[in-house]
């Protein structure tokens, strides 16, 4: 059951919704007895006594308890879905790293056994780091449920829409759009228009939010009032299904004879979450030069240093250049930071050849990168006049730690292994008195 499609909107705040009228009781978290014979259940985010402004439940009144969802596992088949650091495999992760678009397979995969690892970083343990992955979906997942304890989900589609049904209800996502699923809660993922591919950060830190913004003051960038949560709707369904856990690196399988989507009501800050790219309000250099690429974040996950992300979202989206005597570009780089990056649509404007939507790239920390050389001899030559980054949308998964490729991103038949020939080019231009 469901009701009338409408999204809670906002960021960080209390929010409530409920799918059948008089489900969520009011002026206490847990009655005596719930509304409609529920029982009332608390999923924390965060330990109990974490500052106000950081700390995140949502009380859920289901049909059954979740204790009825997760019992007598079994471990799971293999998969290449891989945590850090244990799955850590010996590929050389030294260097600048490029990948043309992996097809999507015509095997029959769900959402989640078409995760496929690129690298990872950190440890999972001490919850601190992240993988960075693509996914594959070419069928639905029927009696199928899911959910990850090693950290949160940031989906980021880049072919074909997909639906998620979570214990907090439905949320629908496309291609321009993003996902985020918290650590812990249930989901299933269906096809929308067809099969799917995209990218998925697993974060195994501190939640995303938003950024300080500093000087830039209270608006632009990502907004609150944008981010939206689920439709209301739950399962009353009572067909056997299998729950697949995520849980230290390991997959593990339970099969329980009713839907783990119960959820009728719930209200908290805990919960899923959707934000549509193109709300981003992005800001830049009016006169000339460049503003660090910190200013295109539209989500972090706090390390315990400050400013030092765990792991950063950031966005390469439409927007006007209008700096003049600068070169244009994101300019040549060393970065303590490691950087995986990704193409949503378009065409990225400091690599205009051989970066094409769906592929991927790696600079891990302190590996030079930048602009190839088609892109700098066409900066440098210019008329800078205003114009307009039209049509593209690219992302970066930014890390304080650095990321380790797997044993498949090492092997794949799209890795670009001629890419570091696009700086061939660049030759001395040293004019200087000996």
């Amino acid at each position: 059951m469901e009701t009338p499609p409408r999204y809670l909107s906002g960021f960080g705040n209390e929010f409530e919704t409920e799918a059948l009228p008089g489900a969520l009781p009011l002026g206490q978290n847990s009655p005596q007895n719930c509304a409609y014979g529920l029982y009332a259940e608390q999923l924390s985010g965060t330990s109990f006594t974490a500052p106000r402004g950081v700390n995140q439940r949502s009380w859920l009144y289901r049909i059954r308890p979740s204790v009825l969802h997760a019992r007598n596992f079994s471990t799971s088949g293999a998969s290449l879905w891989k945590t850090a650091p244990g799955s850590r495999e010996e590929a050389a992760s030294l260097g600048q790293f490029r990948w043309s678009p992996v097809p999507i397979p015509s095997e029959k995969l769900t959402f989640v056994a078409g995760v496929r690892t690129i690298t990872t970083a950190g440890d999972v343990d001490m919850r601190s780091g992240m993988s960075a992955n693509i996914y594959f979906a070419t069928q639905s997942m029927a009696e199928e449920y899911f959910y990850g304890a090693d950290g949160e989900l940031l989906v980021v589609p880049q072919q074909g829409a997909l639906t998620f049904f979570t214990e907090f209800g439905r949320i629908d996502v496309a291609p321009g759009e993003i996902c985020v699923l918290p650590r812990g809660v249930k989901f299933k993922v269906a096809l929308i228009d067809g099969p799917a591919r995209g990218f998925l950060c697993e974060n195994y830190g501190a939640s995303f939010t938003l950024p300080n913004r500093g000087a830039i003051g209270a608006n632009c960038l990502a907004n609150g009032r944008d981010f939206k949560t689920p439709v209301a709707a739950f399962e009353d369904n009572e067909t056997p299904c299998a729950m697949t856990v995520k849980w230290g690196g390991k997959f593990y399988l339970c099969e329980i004879d009713h839907s783990p989507l119960d959820v009728v009501a719930w209200h908290g800050n805990y919960a899923p979450y959707k934000y549509d790219l193109r709300n981003f309000a992005p800001i830049g250099a009016l006169l000339f030069d460049h503003p660090d690429p910190s200013i295109f974040t539209v989500l972090t996950a706090p390390s315990g240093e400050t400013g030092v992300a765990n792991v950063d979202f950031v966005i390469f989206s439409e927007r006007w250049l209008v700096a003049e005597h600068t070169f244009r570009p994101p300019w040549y780089h060393v970065n303590v930071m490691s950087e995986f990056m990704g193409l949503i649509l378009g065409q990225y404007d400091a690599k205009p050849m051989g970066f094409a939507p769906g592929g991927m790239s790696l600079h891990n920390a302190m590996t030079p990168h930048g602009p190839d050389t088609e892109a700098f001899d066409r900066a440098t030559r210019a008329e800078l006049k205003p114009e307009k980054l039209a049509d593209t949308l690219a992302f970066m998964f930014e890390s304080r730690l650095p990321q380790h490729l797997t044993a498949y991103a090492a092997e794949l038949a799209t890795l670009q292994k001629d890419y570091a020939d696009c700086w061939s080019g660049l030759i001395k231009r040293f004019n200087g008195a000996p």
